[in-house]
């Protein structure tokens, strides 16, 4: 059942009253209130709320939508915009124009496309939560639904998404989820801000239709495209308590959003998306009786105050989209593409969202934006594109590549999509676009491995979230798009990465680039190899380099095609690897269910280097990777670390002496972090956990060492000179040897 006769059925539902009673209207005050403890002051607080609009009212604008000039939207989409708007009077009045004359609504010119919108008032309890890239971008438990574009019949888009959910469990989850995350993500949220003040600037929303892959009837609804944060605040000011948890907003969000009125005894079963409006429209008309029963006395009530300042809220809500005759897109991707442009302009140009949610917005825009000459473009979205965004899984490599020998793994889809991500082609195409969104003029390779983070680890996210960012710091750093990764080569697909090392260490090319793509990508993702950062050198790593040059230097061994294999081997994208933690960190955590990458024995008959015992393999360390990478360089940085102990003579100048005597210094408290590291390992090996052995000998000899560093550390802080000191940042800024 469509929701084209929704107005007539809803007004039945309001108690046969087609018309609004007449409200007196006072004028704003100035009120104190107690928020958190705190006394402040509320402004512009209304002893009046609108009330529900009539379905004569609602059915007056559905018309004036349908004969805009300008507008793109059906019929449901029309009831949509309807049941939210506060005024439907009013917002029909924008559509309405003489002949000839523009209508009142908002234009905005963006790349291939123009969007129309009204600005209007619309109820908080209408407004869904829609697509987020600050929370899409997180390791997260619930899948997005797909997002796809809807057109009408001529073929031409509509200003509508479509969300593709499971089902209603996998909705609600979502909604939850979103609203969870974008709580946490904001550790300094607008509830003061509103609660003062209302929301004052309008949120950007669109009709949205939510459908499901079990076959349950589709939800006509309003999404929230920018002003999730303000939404999630405008909830948490009506949920129990001063400063609730993110859960039990979601919890109080989600129970109106996802109300439902079933139909009376006798009655024709109505459409759920109109069971659902009745649903919210029930919880809106409880909310304004709790609100007016409180206004009544001189002083409002804590509730009434809380209803008053958040159920009205301003919003932009788009109702044409124009797709140009220039325009790339194709006309299911025009409107929700137009969309995220108009997001980029404002939290990737102006007001931030952290690196991880832009790269994720940009780098997914510019890769559908991909064109190739020959190539249908409806078979490359649905392929290669979607395999990249997210709308296909990674058991569809093969389909996607047309080659039924790939293995469906998400290494696999990694290793494809580095490939053809970087041709030259397409990576001119991606980096151009990506340019253009971010409003810069240039981008190096390594800001171009930066935007494929996000898109390589999207499978894995959820299961790897220990070492997530640092991963995407590597990438920001390089990555694996080593100048024979940017070249001319072609993966070769296997079920087992060490039956490639024997070519590739005879040259060939195909089979090098293709251990150096899989193998980096794991110790990447791993944290076997990390950005370049100088104050890990001496303790994690021998030496500075970037991440792509170790990735290169590796592919230039047999030991590190060795390495880059078992790497690769080994990897598994629903698991964590132990090679990823230090000692410490893997207190307390689960290692029976984790995997470790070994090291590589060239005179072993199977490769793999074998620990003290002979028997057990040899985890690898981020150390021994830097210095595999480059063998020469780790000679040279231990030869000057080694120096750098000889003891200062009187014959050299006291600056000399001094700077001698501080690399023995360093040494000495890097070698005694290395004894510490590998007593640790050393305890950890079933040998070890099988007896009663201490690591530092006994509990004495351990508060011994304890008493004794201190006591240096002591020495250190008292015996210091107080001038000239300086924050020594552990957390240095990268090196790049980068082209533009």
């Amino acid at each position: 059942m469509s929701d084209a006769s929704e107005s007539q059925a809803t007004g039945e539902e309001e108690g046969g009253s087609a018309a609004r009673a007449a409200v007196p209207v006072s004028d704003p005050e100035t009120i104190s209130f107690r928020f958190a403890g705190e006394e402040f002051t509320v402004s512009g607080f209304e002893r009046t709320l609108p009330a529900p609009a009539s379905a004569s009212e609602r059915s007056s604008l559905v018309r004036a939508g349908l004969a805009a000039e300008g507008a793109s939207l059906d019929e449901d989409g029309w009831h949509t915009v309807a049941r939210a708007v506060v005024s439907p009077d009013a917002a029909a009045a924008q559509l309405r124009s003489s002949k000839g004359q523009a209508s009142a609504l908002i234009e905005e010119h963006v790349e291939g496309a123009t969007l129309r919108s009204l600005h209007t008032r619309v109820w908080l309890t209408e407004l869904f939560p829609g697509h987020q890239p600050r929370t899409s971008q997180g390791a997260l438990p619930v899948e997005d639904p797909e997002v796809q574009g809807d057109v009408n019949e001529d073929g031409q888009p509509y200003a509508r998404v479509v969300y593709r959910y499971r089902d209603h469990d996998h909705l609600r989850a979502h909604l939850t989820q979103t609203i969870e995350q974008t709580r946490h993500a904001n550790p300094n949220p607008y509830d003061r801000s509103i609660l003062a003040r209302r929301i004052t600037r309008a949120l950007i929303a669109h009709p949205c239709r939510l459908e499901f892959t079990d076959g349950s009837e589709h939800i006509d609804v309003l999404a929230v495209r920018d002003g999730i944060t303000r939404l999630t605040s405008a909830w948490a000011l009506l949920t129990e308590g001063d400063s609730p948890y993110a859960d039990e907003i979601a919890a109080t969000a989600v129970k109106v959003l996802m109300s439902e009125k079933t139909s009376r005894r006798g009655a024709s079963e109505k459409a759920l998306s109109q069971r659902m409006a009745l649903g919210r429209q029930e919880a809106l008309v409880g909310f304004l009786a709790e609100f007016q029963r409180g206004v009544n006395e001189a002083q409002p009530t804590d509730r009434s105050v809380r209803l008053g300042q958040t159920l009205v809220v301003p919003a932009q809500v788009t109702v044409g989209v124009h797709r140009h005759n220039s325009a790339e897109l194709s006309a299911e991707e025009v409107f929700d593409d137009a969309i995220r442009s108009i997001l980029a302009s404002i939290h990737v140009e102006f007001r931030h969202w952290d690196a991880a949610a832009q790269n994720v917005e940009v780098g997914t825009r510019a890769i559908s934006r991909i064109r190739l000459p020959g190539l249908p473009r409806h078979n490359l979205l649905e392929g290669i594109i979607g395999l990249a965004v997210g709308r296909r899984k990674p058991t569809e490599v093969p389909a996607a590549f047309l080659d039924a020998s790939i293995p469906g793994t998400a290494l696999w889809r990694a290793v494809y999509l580095v490939h053809f991500l970087t041709r030259p082609e397409i990576f001119e195409q991606v980096k151009k676009f990506a340019k253009d969104i971010k409003g810069t003029s240039k981008m190096r390779t390594a800001g171009y491995a930066e935007l494929l983070g996000p898109v390589i680890d999207l499978p894995w996210r959820g299961y790897k979230a220990g070492s997530l960012q640092q991963a995407r710091n590597a990438w920001a750093n390089g990555g694996v798009l080593t100048k024979g990764v940017m070249g001319d080569w072609d993966p070769v697909p296997t079920t087992d990465f060490t039956e490639l090392v024997h070519s590739a260490s005879n040259g060939n090319e195909n089979a090098r680039q293709t251990l150096a793509v899989a193998g980096g990508i794991a110790l990447i993702t791993d944290k076997l190899i990390t950005r370049n950062v100088g104050s890990a050198v001496g303790r994690t790593v021998p030496f500075r380099a970037n991440t792509d040059q170790i990735v290169a230097g590796l592919a230039e061994s047999e030991e590190g095609l060795w390495t880059l294999a078992f790497a690769a081997n080994t990897f598994d994208p629903e698991r964590e690897c132990l090679n990823a933690f230090t000692g410490a960190q893997l207190l307390g955590r689960n290692t029976a269910s984790m995997y470790s990458i070994p090291a590589v024995d060239l005179t072993a008959a199977d490769k793999i280097r074998k620990d003290a015992g002979g028997v057990a393999p040899e985890a690898l360390s981020q150390w021994v990777i830097v210095a595999l990478s480059d063998p020469e360089k780790a000679r040279k940085a231990e030869n000057e670390r080694n120096s750098g102990q000889e003891k200062a003579s009187a014959d050299q100048s006291i600056q000399d002496q001094l700077s001698v005597e501080r690399r023995a210094l360093r040494s000495a408290v890097t070698e005694a972090r290395q004894a510490v590291k590998r007593l640790l390992t050393l305890a950890d090996t079933p040998e070890a956990r099988a007896t009663t052995l201490h690591p530092f000998g006994s509990v004495e000899d351990q508060n011994r060492i304890i008493a004794e560093v201190r006591k240096l550390a002591g020495e250190i802080v008292v015996t210091s000179p107080a001038v000239g000191q300086e924050d020594d940042e552990e957390d240095e800024e990268d090196g790049y040897e980068d082209e533009e």
